[in-house]
């Protein structure tokens, strides 16, 4: 039975008053000894008071706090298809929340049982998850650590839901994203620290910008002191409030690339990545200023500020998926394979982690890199793997589990980051010699006027004395004399007062040149430090043309890898026997083989026949002999890895030619099969255009009226439909016209095929539309398509409703096309699918689309 570390979720630093450069211990796995005690994180989150040394700052301080990463796991409810898909079926898990444990069923009798940090029902509240997994994390960012939060699981089991849900219209329905950030404003203070947002996603192993999605191609640079890992190109936007936040998290959603699987409607086609950028001064315990001049009574209160750095990272991952269960096709299909690839670096670097391996392939995928500091780094990490209950996906849930598993098992070193905000010093150290400067002018100016008025009082006492004098002197000589020896004691008092008040302006003049001296020194230091941030800069651009360098022999490795395979593709020969007669007879056997029989027998026959002999079958004059061959070739082209070969061996072209030349119904309905089969791959998509194909397969659609034949040709048409290149020329050779054709067959299934032929296509069109390539009104309203959607949009067979709501949908999203919809009455067809659809992603994005239209807004508040 597979079990792990129980203990609190809540991955906090110990509450109490702690040092920086004191070893702490974390829960961690059950199998490992912990001797010290282990952190609690309950009570009021207060900032730890770490010692960070004088003049460095955090950076030279290498002790950390050991923490393990803290997985909880979330089970989301049945939803609408799986609630009758299973309706006779048990899930596939069995939730235990009480003692932190889930139950993975093997069949009716049997199950595997695993033990995590933290169960989540599919009853527990957006509130309660972010409780247990989120809050914990941004404390410790608030606090000057490092954080990350991640959701990981099969694609449509609600790990966007879980962490970027705005909850505009039910607050209780906001995620991680939103909760996070309404504790962070509500923590910080405004004036003295700022909160910082870039919003970014990585699709196809390129990082792209979502708040300006012209910046698609952001670099990875790593610090190679620190090894912390930053993207310098992307869009950094200081966040005041949460309005601004939730608006910038709306339009960064609108630029993700998303696509319509069977598994979701809005399946993620990328990692999108949130790293919010908190910094914080607090002030410092020791200050090298203030022992320096511990003399001067001005100074003591100059103490620098320390600025402490926290990062928090929220990763919505794309989801994993299997090609066969998603149906993904062209484009599609790769944007698959490369999330299937950077899933799959990221679990083998957290198997190396939790074995405790010498090497960690991080390097191998940008999403690995991205992730370096929250697996085995200085994060502190959080991971919510989100499952479904339905037994038809227990493979994907027990991969999801085990991942969680191993995950459990690594073990990061949290770091406060922390330094000297010497900006700050200097700024205090200016106002401070302003404010002298502006003080020794005043008084020098009070001196002054000081001065002068004692020099006019002494003039008018001398005069007045003078005066008293000539007087005196006329009655009384006697009295003179006594008066001048008075007046000469008071003017040797006045001369004392004089050279008291110059000896007090020397003073000052000294103190003046001392504080100049202070302010030199203090330049000095400036010029010293600007120097340094220079040396720093030329070793960055040294670093980096290294790394252009070694991008360049990556590159140039590669292409000689790729010329390698083509030599040894091009090296293989096949066995191709010569008689046609024994070929015609075991065509004819294998075609009365049932079931996988046939499948064996044609696999077998391509071995040993060879391609080319079977393609040459074709151009038979036997009619019976080029039937049983095309359906061969149509067997072939079923399997993927047939498909390539057929095409560079002409088959492709064959088969458009057996539509030209041949008037047989069944050559007709089994070529255009075995051409949907190939028109899948987009490199064929370009090729059956290329050679004519749309409008053979017009003309065939005209003159067929066999159902099986018009669902095959338009199969063929839907999936190239879903080209973004080709759908000017695919209009332009009346494919649309074709498809809308087909609806005089009234089959389910061919009406079916037109749907999703129509979803595809204005799918396409709607991606033009968010990227600015396409500002006229859509190719199917002006082909005349629309009153047919919305005349089958309450369809009564679910294939064909899905994939037209899914039309009106896409088709609504560009604003061109809002006056034909109104006028066709596709605007209530929206507000149903809005209130009535049973599928809740296609109701969701019906009502996002209403609410961010004003035509749509204007004609209902009109009506």
């Amino acid at each position: 039975m597979a079990t792990s570390g129980g203990g609190s979720y809540r991955n906090g630093t110990h509450r109490s008053s702690l040092k920086v450069d004191r070893p702490l211990s974390m829960n961690s796995n059950p199998k490992t000894s912990v001797k010290s005690k282990p952190l609690s994180s309950s009570g009021p989150r207060r900032s730890s008071t770490g010692s960070i040394g004088a003049a460095t700052g955090a950076a030279k301080d290498d002790a950390g706090v050991p923490g393990r990463v803290r997985v909880a796991v979330r089970l989301r409810p049945r939803n609408a298809e799986e609630s009758v898909a299973d309706a006779d079926f048990a899930d596939c898990v069995e939730l235990q929340p009480e003692l932190k444990r889930l139950k993975l069923r093997k069949n009716n009798w049997d199950s595997d049982t695993y033990e995590f940090d933290e169960v989540l029902t599919e009853f527990a509240s957006q509130k309660r998850v972010y409780e247990v997994v989120a809050k914990p994390v941004v404390e410790s960012v608030l606090d000057g650590y490092n954080g990350t939060i991640m959701a990981y699981g099969q694609t449509g089991t609600g790990k966007t839901y879980t962490l970027g849900r705005l909850g505009e219209e039910d607050t209780a329905a906001r995620g991680i994203m939103v909760r996070a950030m309404e504790d962070i404003l509500a923590d910080v203070s405004l004036e003295t620290d700022t909160v910082s947002v870039s919003y970014l996603q990585l699709y196809m192993e390129t990082i792209q910008d979502l708040l300006d999605p012209a910046n698609d191609n952001i670099p990875i640079v790593e610090d190679p002191k620190t090894g912390d890992v930053s993207l310098p190109g992307a869009n950094l936007v200081e966040i005041r409030d949460q309005k601004s936040f939730v608006e910038l998290l709306r339009l960064g959603e609108a630029h993700r690339f998303a696509a319509n699987t069977k598994l979701n409607t809005e399946s993620s086609r990328s990692h999108a990545i949130l790293m919010v950028h908190v910094k914080r001064s607090v002030k410092g315990k020791h200050s090298a200023l203030s022992s320096e001049n511990g003399n001067n009574p001005h100074m003591k209160t100059l103490k620098p500020a320390i600025v402490r750095k926290g990062k928090l990272v929220v990763v919505d991952l794309a989801g994993s998926e299997r090609i066969d269960k998603s149906g993904s096709e062209g484009h599609t299909l790769e944007e698959a394979k490369s999330i299937n690839l950077s899933l799959s670096a990221l679990g083998k670097c957290i198997n190396a982690l939790a074995e405790n391996s010498v090497h960690v392939p991080v390097r191998d995928s940008k999403l690995t890199r991205l992730l370096r500091d929250s697996f085995g780094g200085t994060a502190r990490t959080s991971l919510v793997i989100t499952i479904g209950p339905s037994p038809r996906h227990r493979g994907e849930t027990a991969s999801t589990i085990m991942f969680g598993q191993r995950a459990m098992k690594v073990e990061n070193m949290l770091k406060l980051k922390e330094e000297f905000d010497y900006k700050s010093l200097s700024r205090r150290l200016d106002i401070q010699l302003d404010k002298l400067i502006a003080e020794h002018e005043r008084q020098q100016k009070a001196f002054e006027n000081e001065i002068e008025r004692i020099t006019t009082e002494a003039q008018n006492r001398i005069s007045e004395v003078e005066r008293n004098y000539e007087d005196a002197l006329e009655s009384s000589k006697i009295s003179a004399i006594e008066e001048v020896s008075e007046l000469k004691k008071l003017l040797q008092k006045e001369s004392l007062l004089r050279k008291a008040a110059e000896e007090e302006v020397n003073s000052l003049k000294s103190q003046l040149a001392q504080w100049k001296r202070s302010e030199a020194s203090g330049n000095s230091e400036i010029i010293k430090l600007r120097k340094m941030l220079e040396d720093e800069a030329r070793q960055k651009e040294k670093l980096e043309g290294e790394i252009a360098i070694l991008h360049s022999q990556l590159l140039q490795i590669s292409f000689e890898a790729d010329e390698t395979r083509r030599r040894l593709d091009r090296g293989g020969s096949g066995k191709v026997p010569g008689d046609l007669d024994s070929l015609f007879s075991q065509v004819k056997l294998q075609q009365q083989e049932p079931g996988n029989g046939e499948k064996a027998s044609i696999a077998k026959l391509f071995e040993q026949v060879g391609l080319q002999k079977i393609l040459s079958l074709l151009e038979s004059e036997d009619a019976d002999l080029r039937i049983h061959a095309v359906k061969v070739v149509a067997n072939l082209a079923a399997e993927e890895t047939n498909q390539e070969k057929i095409v560079e061996a002409g088959g492709l072209t064959s088969l458009l030619m057996l539509l030209r030349s041949s008037e047989n119904e069944t050559i007709h309905r089994v070529a255009a099969g075995a051409i949907a089969n190939l028109a899948m791959n987009e490199t064929n998509q370009e090729l059956i255009m290329g050679q004519g194909g749309i409008g053979l397969l017009s003309i065939t659609a005209a003159n067929a009226e066999d159902p099986q034949t018009l669902r095959m040709v338009a199969g063929a048409i839907a999936n190239l439909c879903g080209n973004d290149k080709l759908q000017m020329k695919l209009r332009g050779e009346g494919g649309i016209k074709a498809l809308l054709g087909m609806v005089r067959c009234r089959h389910p299934d061919v009406l079916a095929q037109v749907a999703r032929g129509i979803a595809n296509f204005a799918k396409c069109e709607s991606r033009a539309s968010m990227q600015g390539t396409k500002t006229e009104r859509s190719l199917l309203i002006e082909d005349g398509a629309l009153p047919w959607i919305v005349q089958n949009a309450n369809n009564e067979a679910s294939p064909i409703r899905r994939h037209i709501e899914l039309a009106l949908c896409h088709l609504a999203q560009h604003e061109a096309n809002a006056k034909d919809m109104i006028s066709g009455g596709a605007l209530w067809e929206l507000v149903r699918i809005s209130r009535d659809c049973s599928r809740e992603d296609i109701r969701t994005l019906a009502h996002r689309t209403l609410t961010s239209s004003p035509a749509f807004q204007a004609e209902i508040r009109r009506l």
